[in-house]
């Protein structure tokens, strides 16, 4: 078992966290990526860093457009599972964000779906942004899709039950004033006994992130609310997806 503090390890390597949150929604994924590259329009054979990349969902689609697409994860099941998707533009690496990749390497960088905040200290959220920072080349463009902090403490569901493929998983929801937690209990006859995480997600607001790419010298440049890549609104916006130049 990892320490509190390190939950993402542990939990982001278990089948269960796939089975949760990915085995749905595809065409949403497909059509999100779309719109992104109507929006970036990258030149052909532009080098792509999806960070936190688990099994490859979004670099796969990246790289069927024929962009050279690298996938990075801590989780080594996960990258186990991508690994057989590779080809000439795709690849995959087991790594730690909070570490230097490369330098100078890639035209954009890409973090999917909450994949930040869940570090122990601030410093380490820091060295994830130096990280991609220090990969991209001068005027790539880093994409982060996070939570919108105050649409998610609005619309904050306490408890919820969710039955996938006969497992149960029962979902309590809490927040204080620095982070979102998530306890997820799940029940499968094929256990022994119910298994527990906790999801522990840091509330960083727009100002919050400005204030982090600034000093890694990345310049915000647009800001959306949704996967349909709609205007962001502090209130009624579901994510806060950020699209940064390197100065």
């Amino acid at each position: 078992m990892q320490p509190a503090s390190e939950w993402f390890r542990e939990w982001f390597d278990s089948p269960y966290y796939h089975k949760l949150y990915f085995e749905r929604n595809e065409q949403e994924a497909i059509s999100f990526i779309h719109r992104l590259l109507t929006l970036l329009r990258p030149p052909p054979a532009s080098r792509m860093l999806d960070v936190a990349c688990g099994r490859g969902r979004h670099a796969r689609i990246l790289a069927d457009q024929d962009y050279d697409v690298t996938g990075i994860d801590l989780a080594p099941s996960s990258i186990e599972y991508a690994r057989q998707f590779r080809n000439d533009h795709l690849d995959f690496y087991i790594h730690d964000m909070r570490q230097i990749f490369c330098t100078n390497c890639f035209d954009y960088a890409f973090n999917f779906f909450t994949s930040f905040g869940y570090f122990p200290t601030p410093r380490d959220n820091d060295r994830v942004i130096k990280m991609v920072s220090l990969a991209l080349k001068k005027q790539g463009v880093f994409v982060l899709d996070y939570l919108n902090e105050r649409y998610t403490q609005q619309h904050l569901i306490h408890r919820s039950e969710n039955v996938i493929d006969g497992v149960v998983y029962n979902i309590t929801r809490w927040a204080d004033t620095t982070h979102f937690y998530k306890r997820i209990r799940i029940a499968d006859q094929h256990l022994k006994e119910p298994l527990e995480y906790t999801e522990r997600i840091a509330r960083f607001s727009l100002r919050d992130f400005d204030d982090m790419l600034t000093r890694d010298g990345l310049a915000i440049s647009n800001v959306f609310g949704s996967y349909r890549l709609e205007p962001f609104d502090i209130d009624h916006s579901s994510r806060l997806i950020i699209v940064a130049e390197k100065k």
